[in-house]
């Protein structure tokens, strides 16, 4: 017992305040994004729709590391992309908490998007033909009836959504590194530490990732089963 509260009175945060700091800047721009991408895929047909589906949702089945490999060489100094923003707007995304920020919304982003999607579908048709035949434009219609009756399943997957970005691993390791105090993140720090052979502290992390997974779980499944019995 002595040992674990001196562990934990000598325990550097930092990786968990990156991981939560990353996780929220992640699902922000997943939310917006996804649910944009979500509203144009309502509009097209199913087969473009199926191929829209099949390019946003490959982070979802490609090995992290694999994306975080295509990430890197894009965002790489040495290539086109990366060069021009280092040089133009000083903009370095490899080895950067931005390349945390960037891994974890290409991961994390498929989700939002598919749960944006199934919840605009599952919206009742009746509810903006109704809507429409009051005069309303589809813009209107979009914020006034389609958005708040899928609320639930837009904020279960933005909660879902910070939960795969705060937890993500291979992409980050290979865009950002594990740079202590600046793109260490919980899942890099569980990783380095069981690494070098320290079992309890590695616990310790796993049962604090442990407690805030199953806070989301708890969430989303009182946001989806909201109003029944």
């Amino acid at each position: 017992m002595s040992e674990l509260l001196e562990i934990l009175k000598n325990l550097d945060w930092s990786p968990l305040i990156i991981s939560v700091k990353t996780g929220i800047v992640a699902t922000i721009i997943s939310f917006f994004v996804g649910i944009h991408l979500a509203k144009r895929a309502m509009l097209y047909s199913k087969r473009k729709r199926a191929f829209v589906d099949g390019i946003l949702s490959l982070p979802l089945v490609l090995p992290p590391t694999v994306a975080g490999f295509i990430l890197l060489i894009i965002f790489s100094r040495r290539r086109v992309i990366g060069s021009f923003l280092f040089e133009n707007f000083d903009i370095s995304v490899v080895q950067t908490w931005l390349g945390c920020i960037l891994a974890a919304t290409v991961i994390a982003l498929p989700l939002m998007y598919q749960n944006a999607r199934a919840a605009f579908e599952q919206v009742d048709k009746n509810l903006i033909y109704a809507a429409r035949t009051l005069g309303m434009s589809e813009r209107k219609i979009f914020y006034k009836v389609v958005l708040p009756v899928a609320k639930p399943g837009i904020i279960a997957g933005a909660i879902l959504c910070f939960a795969r970005a705060m937890g993500e691993y291979g992409a980050t390791s290979m865009l950002a590194g594990n740079i202590q105090g600046k793109t260490g993140t919980v899942s890099q720090t569980i990783a380095m530490v069981i690494n070098d052979g320290d079992y309890m502290k590695a616990g310790i992390w796993v049962f604090i990732v442990l407690l805030i997974s199953f806070a989301i779980i708890y969430f989303v499944n009182i946001i989806t089963t909201k109003g029944k019995n």
